[in-house]
């Protein structure tokens, strides 16, 4: 990417956070708390805030990117007082205003944002980046309630969450096509489309059952956990949606070590029996959440450098993966340059 796109991208950014910070002094008040500092915490489909308020603890201010829509936003927290209500360890939940909605539409003219919702803050300490046995098995057990849980919702007329599934997978592909350049050679470029291609064919074949598929988180990776003590505790659903557990279960295993991910799944199979062929399947998954990862940093001119770097062992992902070979549970060779 050019020195002029980074200066565009930077210029852009800095716009965007500009007009956040002033919706965030909007809102404040429209839930009548009484904050004594704010935190910025990161911008994706949504700008966040962490908010320490004098006697109510903390909290996650959230200012929706305005292509997420009001129904996607309320049914992600429909779905969250839900899960509050029958798992044993919590998940963040939505927080009315003053005026009882816990969505409010930001005011004046900001083409950018459109909602802000504020969500009670999980307790909790980032997850190790060495993570325990114990600590691996726990996870498993959570994501295993978690789809348990979810299983049990009874969405209403008009809820609307996102499908990940082939065709979402399709519009990730296209997406990368545009931004590719800044860190695969056209070669490497072909061996991913060779591997989206076989991805989308075996996912046309899978069946949809309430045994494999449902409602999912469907981004959590261990920096969507955090430790309360020795328990995880899951955040952001910002993506959750309609998708088979395997993809779930794959974004958590790919950044995991082979002798990891046994565990992780021994884990949830204490909760949730998989499938006698789910390996095969996860392969899958596993390369389909790896590109994934890739479209949504590859616009991101300061993630270039890494990108390039994980390179060698994507490529050796994606060539045992083309080649039938089984890679999930054992250590695979980054690819040569």
């Amino acid at each position: 990417m050019d020195e002029s796109c980074c200066r565009d991208h930077c210029h852009d950014r800095r716009h965007l956070l500009n007009r956040a910070r002033r919706i965030v002094l909007w809102a404040l008040p429209q839930y009548d708390l009484e904050w004594e500092w704010i935190r910025y915490i990161g911008m994706s489909d949504s700008v966040t805030y962490q908010i320490q308020t004098r006697n109510a603890g903390r909290f996650l201010l959230r200012i929706h990117r305005a292509q997420v829509s009001e129904s996607e936003i309320r049914s992600e927290l429909m779905l969250l007082r839900m899960l509050n209500g029958v798992l044993h360890f919590p998940v963040p939940e939505g927080i009315p205003g003053i005026g009882g909605d816990d969505l409010l539409a930001v005011a004046g003219e900001e083409p950018e944002f459109s909602w802000v919702t504020l969500m009670r803050w999980v307790e909790g300490e980032e997850a190790a980046k060495d993570l325990t046995e114990p600590a691996l098995l726990k996870m498993g057990k959570m994501m295993g309630r978690l789809h348990q849980a979810a299983a049990q919702f009874n969405p209403p007329a008009g809820f609307t969450r996102p499908v990940w599934g082939a065709e979402s997978f399709r519009g990730e592909m296209i997406k990368l096509e545009h931004h590719y350049p800044g860190f695969l050679s056209k070669k490497a470029w072909k061996s991913y489309q060779a591997a989206a291609a076989k991805i989308i064919a075996e996912l046309e074949k899978m069946d949809v059952s309430n045994d494999t598929y449902g409602l999912i988180h469907a981004d959590l990776h261990s920096g969507n956990v955090v430790f309360h003590g020795d328990e995880p505790h899951p955040i952001d659903f910002g993506r959750c949606g309609y998708g088979y557990y395997l993809y779930d279960m794959a974004g958590s295993l790919l950044e995991l070590y082979p002798d990891q991910r046994k565990v992780f799944i021994e884990g949830y199979e204490s909760v949730m029996k998989l499938e006698a062929d789910y390996a095969r399947k996860l392969e899958s998954f596993f390369i389909m959440v790896m590109i994934g990862n890739y479209c949504h940093y590859a616009p991101i001119p300061e993630e270039a450098a890494r990108l390039r770097e994980e390179q060698p062992y994507a490529q050796a992902y994606i060539r045992e993966y083309l080649q039938g070979t089984p890679f999930v549970f054992k250590r695979i060779e980054p690819a040569e340059a």
